[in-house]
């Protein structure tokens, strides 16, 4: 059995709107990596193009690949998109329209036109099908399953051409026998088709939750399946051995195979190997409580790791819409190099969350992009050296950067070039600032207490920038922060998570029945984790349960320490905790036990921190004029080589540190100091 954990090759590769980032260590610790164009028309091409360039330019063969993890973005973009399967949806007679209700909640209440909130897109009216049957909230049916509906149901929306089924019947989830039938039904009648379950995607109570969630997951099943069974096929067809391995939303890798049957946990697949990776080299530099900001070509992630810990919540929210998925707690703004700044109806400048993307990209470029975007903007400022633009694989254009924001913003907006790309980092920085302020004050924790860690090619480019704003005095710069989602990947356990309804009060929950419980959740989480090829790791089992007050609506998820003496004592006392940290407040009234959850987790750790060599001789590369925002006029700034910064070194800003996979901008005032592990840590001293 190929080793898919220890020694050999391990190679990472993240798939982002801009650049595919791939990184490769060996046994020996000798790290490489390299970042490829996403090919955007089929992303599995740029992955099967990085194994080929490790065989060409690396002599790595293919065959002493022992590790394969991969984060994708195709579920994501399917939705954002709109670009998944044309889906049906049956439901209980009755509660067909559960999908386009919704809570019958308005976010916006005083808009002059008012949009939908709910996700009817997934199945519009008339590819949701009813069929007669009858739960009970405690599970006793009511009324049996009429199979010949279901029969007419399946025809029907085969007839309507979907490529995919979600069923989602009235409390399945106490007893799930009518949906498992009616499942299988369908795929006797119709084979070709996918089927998602509620029971199966999410088995917990609230309806409208609960069907939306089911209803992504048949969505954007057949485009993971086709996409990862190319992908799986390409490799196997270039001689890798390894398993192919995918990220999930909550931060850990399951094989390709359960992806394709669980593809809605994919959301959010990069970002949580960034948060991963993120996390590791926090542990490396000593450093637990981080805010990680991850910029790249079209979007901006941000998380937040407390106390070496990443914050993990039981419901996301994708489009605007409730996806009741683990997930990382990311919050993604439309705010990347490859933005596009324009100028509003009102005269105001703006930045994204239009992006150029890969194709053409940004003006600079030089592939037929004429908007101005953020990228351009950092090379007029000076920031970007365009003769070292990702390691000097490529050579940007000032020249068409001058042009596209003298001709979009400068000029339409009365202001110089230098002002006018000054404002768009500042937008940009203010929409990211805010967003920083939404992952932590939201929370109940003060950002002034973390640090900030840039993550993503454009990250290190801000990150003084955005700590001044919200006023954090300490910057850590991992050694290679332009491609720590990829190294993420090889630092992330293989991991799975089973939730189930519960819906007891804590008082009168019995552990006896929390044991029956959780030893269901096991047995569940060992049947996916015998998929893996875990090669004797040992498998640490945590437990969690979704606890509210009696009569509230929404959860928090409490660790469950069924290994002490008194498990739901120590339940309430946290969930105390946590609901006076996230609302302000916390009395001893009766609370509720929601949800209870299983999870799995094997191997993990080994960031890339302290694996790569240095080069001898001085760091420093020259100097170059900047423009910064809180000076009134171009500075002089030191540019260092990163390579060269061996630990120890010291230095101060202003300054830019160069390397291959991102360029770190140094505003006066910081200073800077290279840690034994190689990480860059900056500290802000006010004059």
């Amino acid at each position: 059995m190929v080793d898919s954990t220890r020694g050999g090759i391990q190679v990472g590769v993240d798939i982002g709107g801009t650049f595919t980032d791939v990184v490769c260590r060996s046994s020996d610790g000798k790290v490489r990596f390299v970042k490829l164009p996403t090919t955007r028309k089929d992303e599995s091409q740029a992955v099967l193009q990085s194994v080929a360039l490790m065989a060409s330019e690396w002599g790595i063969a293919a065959g002493d690949i022992t590790r394969f993890a991969h984060g994708t973005t195709v579920a994501t973009n399917a939705v954002l998109e709109r670009k998944g399967a044309r889906i049906g949806l049956i439901t209980t007679d009755g509660f067909r329209d559960v999908l386009e209700v919704g809570r019958q909640m308005r976010h916006q209440m005083y808009g002059v036109v008012l949009d939908g909130e709910t996700p009817v897109f997934l199945a519009p009216g008339a590819r949701r099908k009813q069929v007669r049957e009858r739960v009970a909230a405690d599970g006793t049916v009511l009324l049996p399953l009429d199979e010949d509906d279901v029969r007419r149901a399946a025809a029907e929306l085969a007839a309507d051409g979907v490529e995919a089924i979600a069923i989602c019947f009235l409390f399945s989830f106490r007893n799930p026998a009518h949906e498992a039938r009616a499942a299988e039904i369908v795929r006797e009648a119709h084979p070709t088709l996918k089927v998602a379950v509620s029971h199966e995607v999410d088995p917990a109570f609230r309806e409208y939750e609960r069907t939306v969630v089911t209803a992504f997951d048949a969505y954007v099943k057949p485009v993971i399946d086709r996409y990862l069974a190319r992908l799986e096929t390409g490799l196997e067809s270039a001689g890798v051995p390894a398993p192919l391995q995918v990220m999930q939303s909550r931060g850990g890798l399951m094989v390709s195979s359960v992806a394709r049957q669980r593809p809605v946990r994919l959301f959010l697949s990069g970002p949580a190997a960034g948060v991963i990776g993120a996390r590791m080299a926090g542990e490396a530099a000593g450093i637990e409580d981080l805010i990680t900001v991850d910029i790249g070509g079209t979007s901006c992630d941000i998380a937040l790791i407390d106390k070496g810990r990443a914050l993990v919540r039981s419901e996301g929210v994708i489009d605007g819409y409730p996806v009741r998925v683990a997930m990382v707690d990311v919050n993604s703004i439309g705010s990347g190099g490859g933005s596009i700044a324009w100028i509003d109806r009102g005269g105001g400048l703006r930045v994204g969350p239009q992006s150029a993307g890969s194709e053409p990209g940004p003006a600079c470029y030089g592939r037929g992009g004429e908007k101005p975007t953020v990228t351009d903007a950092s090379v007029v400022l000076g920031y970007v050296n365009p003769e070292y633009f990702a390691g000097g694989a490529m050579t940007l254009r000032p020249d068409l950067a001058e042009k596209a924001i003298r001709d979009h913003i400068a000029g339409p907006l009365g202001m110089t070039l230098e002002q006018a790309a000054l404002g768009i980092h500042r937008v940009l920085n203010a929409q990211m600032a805010e967003g920083i302020r939404l992952v932590s004050i939201r929370q109940g924790l003060d950002p002034r207490r973390f640090a900030l860690m840039p993550l993503g090619g454009g990250g290190a480019v801000h990150a003084t920038a955005l700590a001044r704003d919200l006023s954090i005095t300490r910057v850590l710069v991992p050694r290679h922060p332009g491609i720590l989602s990829a190294s993420g990947l090889l630092a992330a356990p293989v991991e799975h998570e089973m939730a189930t309804a519960f819906g007891h009060s804590v008082a009168d929950s019995s552990l006896a029945d929390i044991r029956t419980v959780l030893d269901g959740l096991d047995a569940a989480c060992r049947d996916l984790m015998a998929r893996e090829q875990l090669n004797g790791d040992p498998v640490t089992i945590r437990y969690a349960a979704d606890v509210c007050y009696v009569g509230q609506s929404y959860t928090l998820e409490v660790p469950l320490r069924m290994d002490e003496s008194a498990p739901l004592d120590r339940l309430y006392d946290d969930f105390l905790v946590d609901h006076d940290r996230v609302y302000g407040h916390a009395t001893r009234i009766p609370a509720r036990i929601v949800n209870l959850r299983a999870v799995h987790q094997a191997g993990g750790g080994g960031g890339l921190e302290g694996a790569m060599e240095w080069q001898p001789g001085s760091p420093e590369k020259g100097t170059r004029r900047l423009l910064v925002a809180e000076m009134t006029g171009p500075v002089e700034a030191k540019v260092y080589d990163r390579a060269a910064m061996a630990p120890g070194f010291t230095f101060a800003g202003p300054a830019i540190v160069e390397q291959p996979d991102t360029t770190t901008l140094v505003e006066p005032g910081w200073h800077g100091m290279i840690d034994a592990g190689g990480s860059m840590i900056l500290t802000f001293q006010d004059a």
